[in-house]
This record gives structure tokens, C-alpha cells and sequence, in this order.
């Protein structure tokens, strides 16, 4: 009797950044379809932005931008260039002040300082897939703001494998970003009031 030849495990393709704006280009995606190309896999935000989400990205913004002043630029909802499959739009970038706001290229891993996503009902992709992406692009910190939790995940010291340093932090608190040790941020200024 001859042995029957089983199938091979299916291999997932990756998408780079340049096939992703081809399809763009093509109108296969639409430009006003909410999409994120991470990890060479394209993801789609199922659900529209609610009201805690956007406040919580005003909150923010507002405080980043006292704290912060003209030592950072903030890019909302905007791409970064990660590697050649990774092109995210996280919630806020804290990005390097380019005299031509970045007209030339998305902000490299070179230029960015830290990264935020607010976290309502994407927790376990802003912890898991996006969180390693960005560490095995070498992105210093990331942060991703709980909502629902009121808690802060805190993620430091990226290696290939993920972040070596991965803490939560209460709304009680206060953290000053890594770069910016001489400033103090609100962990209850940035979530929605209750």
C-alpha cells in the first residue's frame, strides 16, 4: 500500500509596506477603510471610535503637549514606518520635531521617542501582536492606556523575542516617559473622567 501524502500546514503571507499601498493605489483598499499594516498581516478596526477613546486621546494629547512642549511632535492617528511589513497608525506617536512635519517620509524608528494606543476594545492586540512588533522593531516604549481597567501597561527595553521590561501602573500614578525623565504624567488626566 502506497502512503498517502498529507498536506503541508498552510503558511501565512505577509504583506510588506509597498504591496499595502499598491493595493491602496489599485482601490482594492479604500482610503477611508480603517486598516494597519502590522507585522505583514493588514488589520482592520471593526468597531468605530467611541466617545472614551476619543477623550482619551484629547486628554492626552493635552497633557503631553504641557509637559512635552516643543522638545516633541505629536502625530495622532498617523503612520510611522516601522520595517518593510509594519507601517501602524498608533492612537499617539511622540515623534522627533521635523522642520517639514514629516512631508517627505512617515517618522522612522530613529525619530520616534514613544508610542500610545488607547485600549477599549483592542487590550489584547495593543498587549499582544502590536507589542511585539514594536519591540522587535526596536520602538524604546509603548504604552497602551486601558480604559475599561484604568490602568497604564508600560513596555520598555525591546528585543526580538518582546519587551524585556513590561509593567502596569495604577490611575493613581504618575510616570515620567523614559526620555523624558525630568517630566511627570497624569495617568488619571489621560483616562476619560468617570
Amino acid at each position: 500500500m502506497q502512503a498517502i501524502a498529507l498536506p503541508s500546514e498552510p503558511s501565512l503571507r505577509l504583506w510588506t509596506v509597498k504591496e499595502y499601498h499598491r493595493m491602496v493605489e489599485a482601490g482594492i483598499l479604500q482610503p477611508e477603510e480603517k486598516v494597519e499594516l502590522i507585522a505583514g498581516q493588514i488589520i482592520r478596526q471593526m468597531s468605530p471610535q467611541k466617545s472614551p477613546h476619543a477623550a482619551a486621546i484629547t486628554r492626552t494629547e493635552r497633557q503631553l503637549r504641557n509637559e512635552l512642549g516643543d522638545r516633541i511632535l505629536l502625530r495622532i492617528q498617523l503612520p510611522i514606518a516601522l520595517n518593510p511589513y509594519s507601517e501602524p497608525e498608533p492612537d499617539i506617536a511622540i515623534v522627533q520635531p521635523d522642520p517639514r512635519d514629516y512631508a517627505d517620509n512617515h517618522p522612522l524608528i530613529s525619530q520616534v521617542h514613544f508610542l500610545i494606543e488607547i485600549a477599549d476594545t483592542t487590550l489584547r492586540r495593543d498587549c499582544g501582536l502590536k507589542a511585539r512588533d514594536y519591540a522587535n522593531s526596536g520602538i524604546e516604549e509603548y504604552w497602551v492606556l486601558d480604559i475599561e481597567n484604568r490602568l497604564l501597561h508600560v513596555f520598555r527595553n525591546p528585543t526580538s523575542e518582546g519587551y524585556e521590561s513590561e509593567s502596569t501602573r495604577s490611575e493613581n500614578e504618575e510616570i515620567s516617559p523614559f526620555q523624558f525623565p525630568d517630566s511627570s504624567i497624569s495617568i488619571q488626566e489621560m483616562l476619560p473622567p468617570q
